[in-house]
């Protein structure tokens, strides 16, 4: 006996699966698993191939591994949500933070020894021996552990791309060249630049300059790093193993090692492995993690079930449909990712203004330098030095660049785990501002599967054998109208027998022979035009089952009427709470839908909805859309079906039910897991509340720089005599990035 490398599966000696490789022989189970042997290791596991980087600040740096990005200076992120985050280099911050706050505190009380109470640390290190000490904490800490954003200001000034590290760059720059001029050339300074008989040193200023940016850059990685908390979240729903069926046994395997068309049994308690259709066994499906519906769903044999859910009290055997980075919790997780990197576009205002804003700093500082010197008090360049410093330090691109896409991926990461999915972040910003909501009906404010609500026999059919010919006919059928009559049969314990000679009549009905006689069933004008007499008798009763919303069937035996069954699509739980959320909201609700006006009318009244608009083709409801737009209004669309397609596209927002088409998805902006109409009320409370906090970064960013920059210009020197120290600029720059980032973080607690 030998082990399957691929599938760990026990396989006989005799099996015709096998592959000779560097003179061993090895078996397989399945020709399937001897062809994934055979792949390269990429291509048998994807999740392992590399990765691309990108900065969370300008998304078009794409870079192969992560690397300082060439515009900002931010460490790149990986693109791949499913990449296991690197932390060396949040390790390598926190170990130079370390080694600069060590040292970086003993040179501060040193320089400000003269500060303190009878000037002890003064009488202890006098003199140059002082002035030798600060020199020698503070290179360390310079030249070693603010390295790393000394090297990308350099790098910045090369490349012309410049950014919060240039400042940081010349500000501690020249507050370090100028002490070590003054301390190693200090006879050829002017008197002028002397004070109490010796040129000044700045050494602890960049020193802790550099300490507090470090300890900026932590708490601001740390903080990013919790805003794709979310997506990791969605990473770990999924099971690492799944129970397979493969030659008549049945073992645990990797998760990754499910293809299409396995079998899986799913025990009670256990996760489903992937998306599949139940084969054997009927449960209650917890679907919470995924729609953030709390009620368990029951799950009948024929149904579909989707991976990360939890099955919960029965034992189901299932075929998998969908692997690996097809299932619908692989799309969610991709759809997030790619959503949370988009920019919206009120960030293109704030890449005008930071494309100006660090020139505008330079030249701000320049400015004050000269001031200081002409008109400053004594000495003169000495506070022109420090004031210019000052400027240049305080000054937090970084803050501005942060307000939106900080938002964006704490917002939409936020919508997930309340299944609003959200494309992106042009679709928050829309939301904010729409005023008109088109719903369809079938699949949006109904269920989408009609079931049968009525059985109209002829005098002396009986229901259930009526009901037993229909659903026989219509059991080949592909219509959910003949799905309806079928599953209604299967509910009753209704054998169906067989059909010979099936046609089907696209938008009439089914013709075919079940027990020897025919039978017909559709419309009424198809079983007319079939030739069946004595429709007429029964037109008055279809008409008050359509009054009261059904679709009606004809059934026909032998070119006679036999009965109507009457099938109906039944209204959400919730749909009527979600209409009155949105008026609520002052959003106004119209319906329109391709089904019968009679039908449309119906629901609307019972849901609240005024406008209806019944009987549209598909190309009606965008029509409807475009009609609305060129009047003013900012439309969502809903709906769930492919006819809805074409206005979800052309709508604002486009939002389609989760439970609805490909096509429908694909042409939305916004997906709602649960297909709950609810969804909508939560997606407008999302983007009003990201375009709140966006402004909220917004204004704290520029109120910071406008109330900042002036200061540590000194603009407060001439009427108190108050001067921003270098330190204090520093710890007020990082002090601002931090803040950002901590107030994008309260969406994670948004209630939607």
């Amino acid at each position: 006996m030998s082990i399957d490398p691929i599938c760990h599966m026990t396989v006989k000696e005799d099996s015709p699966h096998r592959v000779e490789r560097n003179g061993e022989l090895i078996l397989f189970c399945s020709e399937h698993c001897r062809l994934q042997f055979l792949q390269p290791a990429a291509a048998r596991h994807p999740a392992k191939r590399g990765c691309q980087f990108t900065c969370p600040m300008h998304p078009e740096i794409i870079r192969a591994k992560p690397e300082a990005c060439p515009v900002c200076g931010m460490d790149l992120e990986p693109m791949d949500a499913g990449t296991e985050e690197d932390e060396s280099e949040l390790r390598d911050l926190i170990r130079r933070l370390i080694v600069a706050a060590i040292l970086a505190l003993p040179l501060f009380i040193l320089s400000m020894g003269s500060m303190i109470p009878g000037n002890s640390v003064g009488r202890m290190f006098p003199g140059e021996i002082s002035r030798w000490i600060e020199f020698a904490l503070a290179t360390p800490v310079v030249l070693w552990a603010g390295f790393p954003f000394l090297r990308r200001g350099a790098v910045s000034l090369v490349t012309g791309h410049l950014n919060m590290f240039t400042l940081i760059f010349l500000g501690t720059g020249a507050a370090y060249l100028f002490s070590l001029c003054a301390l190693f050339f200090s006879p050829l300074f002017p008197h002028s630049l002397q004070h109490d008989g010796s040129v000044p040193l700045y050494f602890e200023a960049a020193a802790v300059i550099l300490t507090l940016v470090l300890l900026g850059q932590v708490l601001e990685t740390q903080a990013r790093r919790r805003t794709r908390t979310a997506v990791r979240e969605l990473l770990q729903l999924s099971p690492r193993q799944a129970r397979v069926l493969r030659n008549d046994q049945e073992l645990m395997i990797p998760l990754d090692a499910v293809i299409g068309g396995d079998l899986l049994r799913v025990r009670p308690g256990e996760k489903i492995p992937v998306d599949g259709i139940i084969l054997e066994g009927n449960s209650a499906v917890d679907e919470s993690l995924l729609t953030g519906e709390s009620t368990p769903v029951d799950k009948h044999t024929g149904e579909t079930v989707t991976g990360a859910t939890l099955n919960q009290n029965g034992t189901i055997l299932m075929k998998a449909t969908r692997v690996g980075g097809d299932t619908v919790l692989a799309q969610i997780i991709r759809m997030v990712s790619e959503a949370q990197r988009s920019h919206a576009p009120i960030q293109r205002l704030v890449d005008r203004v930071a494309a100006w804003f660090v020139p505008a700093v330079g030249l701000a500082a320049l400015v004050t330098f000269m001031v200081w010197a002409w008109l400053g008090p004594e000495p003169r360049l000495i506070h022109a030095l420090i004031n210019a410093v000052a400027v240049l330090i305080i000054a937090c691109p970084c803050a501005l660049g942060l307000a939106t896409p900080m938002s964006i991926m704490v917002g939409i990461g936020r919508g997930a785990q309340a299944g609003v999915l959200i494309k992106n972040a042009e679709v928050i910003q829309t939301l904010d501002r729409i005023d008109t909501v088109i719903v369809d009906k079938t699949g949006t404010l109904t269920e989408g599967r009609p079931d049968l609500a009525d059985i109209l026999p002829a005098a002396g059919e009986d229901p259930a054998a009526m009901l037993r010919l229909a659903a026989a006919v219509e059991q080949h059928s592909e219509h959910p109208l003949a799905a309806a009559l079928v599953r209604a049969a299967q509910v009753q314990g209704i054998p169906l027998p067989a059909v010979t000679n099936f046609r089907s009549t696209p938008g009439g009905g089914v013709d075919g022979w079940v027990d020897g006689m025919r039978i017909q069933a559709g419309r009424r004008d198809f079983l007319s035009m079939a030739g069946v007499v004595g429709l007429v008798d029964w037109d008055a009763q279809a008409q008050r089952l359509q009054d009261k919303g059904h679709t009606t069937i004809w059934v026909a035996r032998e070119g006679k009427p036999i009965g109507i069954l009457a099938v109906s699509d039944r209204i959400k739980a919730n749909a009527r709470e979600a209409v009155v959320a949105l008026h609520q909201a002052g959003l106004a609700i119209q319906m329109v839908t391709g089904d019968a006006e009679s039908t449309a009318r119906r629901v609307a009244a019972e849901l609240g909805i005024e406008s209806v608009e019944a009987g549209v083709m598909p190309g009606g409801k965008r029509d409807r859309v475009e009609y609305l737009q060129k009047n003013g209004h900012v439309v969502a669309m809903a709906g769930d079906g492919i006819n809805d397609a074409p206005a979800l596209a052309a709508a604002d927002v486009g939002i389609a039910m989760g439970t609805g088409a490909d096509v429908a998805l694909e042409c939305a902006g916004v997906t709602l897991l649960r297909g709950d109409l609810r969804g909508i009320v939560k997606a407008r409370s999302l983007g009003r509340g990201v375009m709140r906090n966006i402004r909220q970064n917004l204004f704290f960013a520029f109120i910071y720089n406008i109330i900042g920059i002036p200061v540590a210009a000194g603009i407060l020197y001439p009427f108190f005599g108050i001067l921003l120290s270098p330190m204090l600029a520093a710890a007020a720059m990082s002090f601002s990035s931090v803040s950002v980032v901590a107030n994008a973080l309260r969406l994670k607690r948004l209630k939607i």
